[in-house]
């Protein structure tokens, strides 16, 4: 999800439904713009997560990774940390300006390329891994996955994974949703359960064995401030909306806060998800 899918009373949509939505969304949506907001609130994916995938796949230095629509290098970063050889990819200019500039912050090395999932600019059988976090439903997803297919070597792994808010009866993330869009009736990317049925498929049409599906859940904290910084950087506020309204919302946000969620830091449950299929 970059967020999750329903319509704001009936419930949580059809996962199709989900796909659709962002695929609607996706050509007014311009991540550029909400750069430094996804940089600096955007918690990326747990230790947890990369310690479990660790297990499946045995990350290792000198490993060739490939993370596409890396937007600021969260999973990139985190690779490289672990001293893989990584290269991140994303049509966003300014995201990854922002994403090289904490990579420094961070003394780890990522090769930023501006590109597309769908047209990968490298040779086939390049990587011995290829994630894409947060991302997968904006691609265009039959071409995303054959060209993963391509550019990874026998043996080779594609990691699609997902670290989301939940939407609970009464919680912040609840709220926070309505607002948004009463702010923004486009955006549709709400109530999703942080689950991906239809990645597997994707997957498997590409040529993808021994797929295997895991998931965890935490409580992420947010102080008030970072809550309101990373929904300004949201699809639907910052990406999408001009200046003004989306002042105007950070300003609405601020008052349900302390109105109605006053603890700070907020303890914001979240779902890691991921799949994992291998090249034969």
């Amino acid at each position: 999800m970059e967020d999750g899918v329903t319509t704001q009373d009936t419930g949580p949509m059809d996962p199709k439904d989900m796909i659709a939505a962002a695929a609607r969304l996706g050509p007014s949506v311009d991540f550029g713009k909400a750069s430094s907001d996804y940089g600096k609130f955007r918690a990326g994916f747990p230790e947890a997560f990369f310690s479990r995938l660790a297990e499946q796949i045995a990350l290792r230095a000198g490993l060739k990774a490939l993370d596409i629509g890396t937007g600021t290098g969260a999973v990139a970063r985190s690779l490289a940390g672990r001293g893989l050889d990584v290269i991140g990819v994303d049509p966003s200019r300014e995201m990854m300006q922002e994403g090289a500039e904490i990579a420094r912050r961070e003394g780890v090395s990522v090769d930023f390329r501006e590109g597309r999932a769908e047209t990968l600019a490298f040779a086939d059988q390049s990587f011995d891994i290829v994630t894409a976090g947060q991302c997968w439903h904006w691609f265009e997803r039959e071409r995303a996955a054959a060209e993963a297919f391509r550019v990874l070597k026998p043996g080779g792994h594609l990691v699609i994974c997902h670290f989301d808010w939940l939407p609970l009866r009464g919680n912040v993330v609840e709220a926070t949703e309505h607002l948004i869009v009463e702010a923004n009736p486009a955006w549709m990317l709400a109530g999703g359960t942080g689950v991906y049925p239809h990645w597997p498929a994707d997957m498997a049409n590409a040529g993808f064995a021994g797929l295997e599906t895991r998931s965890f859940d935490v409580a992420q904290p947010y102080s008030h401030e970072a809550w309101r910084g990373r929904i300004r950087a949201s699809a639907g506020i910052k990406a999408s909306l001009d200046a003004e309204a989306t002042a105007r919302f950070d300003e609405t946000l601020a008052a349900m806060l302390r109105a109605r969620f006053p603890e700070d830091p907020l303890a914001v449950p979240h779902r890691a998800w991921w799949i994992v299929g291998e090249r034969p």
